[in-house]
């Protein structure tokens, strides 16, 4: 079993985010969809340990979320570059590795070359546009060889051309599972299953094409 929640709440002072969540994973690729402030961005955090359950367990992998198994991809990737090159900020994510210079450079070059954008390594980090600064968010995470990949909203900032070429990057990925939050139906229904969050509680849970009639429909 991949992922699981048991009797999950998640209160942020008054706010309930989420209620009671009773939840198994098991498919390679999970899309996640609902409203603004139904809990979808909520659940996703829990998956990596940004969020901790007020109440009830959350399992990864049959683990406590980590970021070693996990890697965590934001709808605005300046959240989280942290260095002043390309280079440099996908060679970050691999400080706690232990690794000699030269077996950074050979999985940096190799990520960089996977999401294609090896020519932009000196370039600064602040001078790339909107999708080249999702890449490298991307390419970040591909260097630690995740587990599980989970994406809050990745093609939200992004026009029609790098929303189509991030979200093939991202079900090309090659982590275990891959589990993306988006109100973007056409990429969700792109997904073997999809969950639908509503008022911080799963209102329904199956097939792609299922839930999405049924969400198309509720806001008809």
């Amino acid at each position: 079993m991949t992922i699981r929640l048991s009797e999950v709440s998640v209160s942020f002072g008054a706010h309930l985010a989420l209620s009671n969540i009773n939840l198994e994973l098991n498919a390679p690729t999970v899309a996640v969809i609902g409203a603004n402030g139904s809990g979808k961005s909520t659940f996703a955090r829990l998956l990596n340990g940004l969020t901790s359950p007020t109440k009830g367990t959350v399992t990864v992998f049959g683990n406590k979320p980590n970021t070693k198994e996990t890697s965590f991809i934001f709808s605005n990737p300046d959240l989280q570059i942290v260095m002043p090159t390309v280079y440099e900020d996908v060679a970050y994510s691999l400080q706690d590795q232990k690794l000699t210079k030269t077996e950074i450079a050979a999985k940096v070059g190799a990520a960089l070359a996977e999401l294609g954008i090896e020519g932009l390594a000196n370039q600064t980090c602040q001078s790339l546009s909107s999708g080249q600064k999702q890449l490298l968010a991307l390419a970040g995470a591909y260097v630690r060889k995740p587990r599980l990949l989970v994406a809050d909203e990745p093609t939200t900032l992004l026009d029609l051309p790098n929303t189509n070429r991030i979200s093939k990057v991202l079900k090309n990925f090659g982590a275990e599972q891959l589990v993306v939050v988006t109100h973007d139906l056409e990429l969700a229904n792109s997904f073997q299953e999809v969950i639908w969050f509503d008022s911080g509680q799963v209102r329904l849970q199956g097939e792609a094409s299922k839930v999405i009639k049924a969400y198309r429909k509720f806001y008809a």
